[in-house]
């Protein structure tokens, strides 16, 4: 892409992986320390231990050096997070999760990674960005389960483009140790060989080691925290928020969470998390972003007709670059009350984009509304205001009526 922007690039780059690392490092200090200042000056006393819940407002802790210390509170939040799940086959012991990809002593020149979330398509991305060989495996025909069909196969064909070597629909058996690396066995009997292997299938809700049976906190199959729409389980004065209750796993939905749960409790006032239009992003290369309802989603839950209006095109940075790799837009309609359901975006900048047309989806937005907005020009974002073409119009039950 440089030399298409005038740049004159020598053949031989360098790049310094430890450096990155260093600054990765510097940076979750810094993080951590503005952390502890916020918890210090709004009086929070920070206990570093292991903490175990032994009574119904009780909390016992274990400090690194053994000692065992008792608190008692009116109310206990539980917001422990989740674990890299690893899947039970032989030789697991020598993939990584994520908790470690970013510390490893070298660069990876060959990459494998198992999984079809975000996690794994993220990493992928990086890695190949890196000028790794990358192999992603998935059980699906699409990564991003959950996410619009059609952006998921404009995900896979950016991830082909860019080189990362796609393996729908197959599971890995086995990783044997050789002198060459890991060998990795799939369900199909290929085999290939790896420098690492992540494993990017999932995350447990992390909670084996709360003590929540001797309280009878309810928890479900997946070892979640069952919690109402207040965010308190069936244990009066025991709450639990984010990741631990397997709700919608993101950082910033536990965020909210959390202020609904300070609101309810200490702020006297009832507040619950609303769940709807909430925007997130895959940040593989280029990004994806949604907001709102996919066009699958609409469907099911649209009693009438549905308005698909997409649009796909050659993003400046790539007309210039030369770069074959499109960008594509897509608003999801209720045909009957003109309100803009939903919104996806594949290309660069898309989650920045995304969290502008996430505060309209929020304020209920009808498409009328969007054509009569002025774009932005040059850039993407004027796409958005300006698609006034029905791409289809689909019926409740999924069967095109019109396609222009």
């Amino acid at each position: 892409d440089a030399r298409n922007y005038g740049w004159e690039v020598n053949e031989k780059l360098d790049f310094n992986w430890k450096k990155l690392l260093q600054k990765k490092t510097d940076e979750i200090n810094r993080l951590n320390g503005i952390y502890k200042r916020l918890l210090s000056n709004a009086s929070v006393k920070l206990l570093e231990g292991e903490g175990k819940i032994v009574g119904p407002n009780k909390v016992e802790v274990t400090q690194p050096d053994g000692t065992k210390l008792s608190y008692s509170a009116k109310h206990i939040l539980i917001a422990t997070g989740s674990r890299a799940h690893r899947p039970p086959i032989p030789g697991q012991e020598l993939a990584i999760t994520s908790d470690e990809a970013l510390s490893l002593d070298d660069l990876p020149k060959r990459a494998v990674v198992f999984g079809g979330g975000y996690i794994a398509v993220e990493f992928a991305s990086i890695w190949r960005g890196l000028g790794a060989t990358v192999d992603l495996f998935y059980r699906k025909e699409l990564p991003l389960r959950g996410f619009d069909d059609e952006m998921r196969a404009v995900v896979a064909r950016n991830l082909e483009g860019r080189g990362i070597k796609l393996h729908p629909q197959t599971n890995l058996m086995e990783l044997v140790k050789t002198d060459n690396g890991i060998k990795v066995i799939t369900d199909h009997g290929g085999e290939l060989i790896a420098d690492v292997v992540l494993f990017a299938t999932g995350r447990l809700p992390n909670t084996k080691r709360l003590n929540l049976e001797a309280v009878g906190v309810e928890i479900d199959k997946t070892g979640a925290v069952k919690v109402d729409e207040y965010s308190r389980t069936n244990i009066p004065g025991i709450w639990a928020v984010g990741d631990v209750t397997n709700r919608m796993n993101l950082t910033p939905v536990a965020l909210m969470e959390g202020t609904c749960f300070a609101t309810t409790v200490f702020g006297g006032e009832s507040s619950k998390p609303d769940y709807r239009n909430i925007p997130c992003a895959v940040f593989s290369i280029p990004p994806l972003s949604i907001v709102g309802l996919s066009e699958e989603e609409a469907i099911e839950q649209v009693n009438g007709d549905v308005l698909v209006f997409t649009s796909t095109f050659n993003p400046m940075k790539n007309t210039v670059s030369g770069r074959q790799e499109k960008t594509i837009m897509k608003l999801v309609v209720d045909a009957e009350t003109d309100k803009v359901l939903g919104a996806s975006m594949c290309g660069p900048d898309a989650p920045e984009i995304m969290q502008g047309i996430a505060v309209a989806l929020k304020c209920g937005a009808t498409k009328a509304q969007f054509d009569s907005t002025v774009g932005i020009h040059p850039s993407a974002a004027e796409e958005f205001v300006t698609m006034r073409s029905v791409s289809r119009r689909v019926t409740a039950r999924g069967k095109a009526k019109t396609n222009l």
